[in-house]
């Protein structure tokens, strides 16, 4: 292979432009769902009505996998009716839901299972209603900070230039003075956000991860230095910044991947990103029902799940999931959170679970 086609530059990853795009008909009385609509026409993407954002059953396709692969293709465009907000522990108080689905196709995502049949992309046009909601939780828990995670069933960030809502948000919690707001994204994609007036109340995090993970199963997401670009980009602008290593994967030389890892971090984040900084680190975890799916969704995955290496950790409601077993857990935790003190010494790590 010749020198220019080692050192020729890759190709940016793309910003998300849907194959389809339904809406609910009351959607179109909202300015969003009229602002949406028109990009979608100028797009010239083929529009859909539907009498719910939650009933979209005639994509196409000839076999599931199919219909899976081209709803991921499609945008539902509608109501959030549900203003009752689900909490985000450890992250946050509340999850606030402006989206809900996301393009990315990462194995392992959870998502896989709380969207279960219904994997495609959902943005919600009544964003004065979901912000008024959130003003009475803030308002319920004054004096004390109340936190909202807006990446919990979306990547935000990668819808920013088709519904706008990340940005009005962040704007609305940079004048809470008890209300805070974080999200968490793998897409580069950060320009609309740059000159919000966030009033440092908005934490940008990053998901990031060993090179090993992000090539083989994080497919339809920005590559790794365009992540770490966008990072530096947020610092400067004054966002406080985070990282959150997830899913932390144990494979065949994992500690010099996660080593390399923080080691990218130090060498190419600016000044500015290291005030503030905090990092949040999940091993990789997943039920039984998620298996069956991701194996059906993803059949080539390389992903290991297999029970008899895992421990059952029981959670809420008497149901559990399958992480690693105490050791490899400890030796993760206290790998990575060497490499981070060693790099980072002010960083602070929220959490390992």
């Amino acid at each position: 292979m010749s020198t220019e086609l080692l050192t020729r530059p890759q190709p940016s990853t793309t910003i998300f432009v849907p194959e389809l795009v339904y809406f609910e008909p009351d959607a179109l009385n909202y300015p969003k769902g009229k602002q949406i609509y028109k990009w979608a026409e100028q797009e010239g993407l083929e529009i859909h009505m539907t009498t719910s954002h939650n009933q979209i059953r005639d994509l196409p396709g000839e076999t599931e996998l199919d219909k899976y692969r081209i709803a991921k293709r499609t945008l539902v465009v509608g109501i959030r009716k549900t203003l009752k907000f689900e909490t985000s522990k450890p992250s946050a108080e509340y999850a606030i839901p402006i989206a809900t689905g996301c393009m990315g196709h990462c194995h392992y995502c959870y998502l896989q299972t709380t969207m279960g049949a219904k994997p495609y992309i959902r943005v919600y046009v009544n964003i004065d209603d979901i912000l008024g909601a959130a003003k009475g939780y803030i308002a319920e828990r004054e004096p004390e900070i109340t936190r909202f995670e807006a990446a919990c069933t979306s990547d935000p960030v990668g819808l920013e230039h088709i519904s706008g809502s990340l940005k009005q948000l962040i704007e609305f919690m940079g004048e809470q003075e008890h209300g805070r707001l974080r999200f968490v994204t793998k897409y580069h994609h950060v320009e609309p956000l740059l000159d919000a007036k966030h009033n440092k109340h908005t934490r940008f995090r990053f998901s990031v991860n060993a090179d090993y993970v992000i090539k083989n199963f994080e497919p339809g997401t920005s590559r790794f230095h365009e992540r770490i670009e966008a990072a530096g980009k947020v610092a400067k602008a004054g966002y406080p910044l985070g990282f959150i290593i997830a899913p932390i994967i144990w494979h065949e030389g994992w500690e010099e991947g996660y080593a390399t890892l923080i080691d990218k971090l130090y060498n190419t984040l600016p000044a500015e990103a290291t005030h503030d900084l905090t990092f949040e680190m999940i091993q990789h975890r997943f039920t039984k029902t998620a298996k069956n799916i991701i194996e059906k969704r993803y059949p080539k995955t390389k992903l290991e799940m297999d029970e008899e290496k895992r421990k059952y950790k029981w959670g809420k409601y008497g149901k559990g999931k399958y992480v690693y077993k105490d050791e490899q857990a400890t030796a993760l935790r206290e790998f990575i959170t060497e490499q981070i003190f060693e790099k980072f010494p002010q960083a602070k790590i929220e959490y390992f679970t």
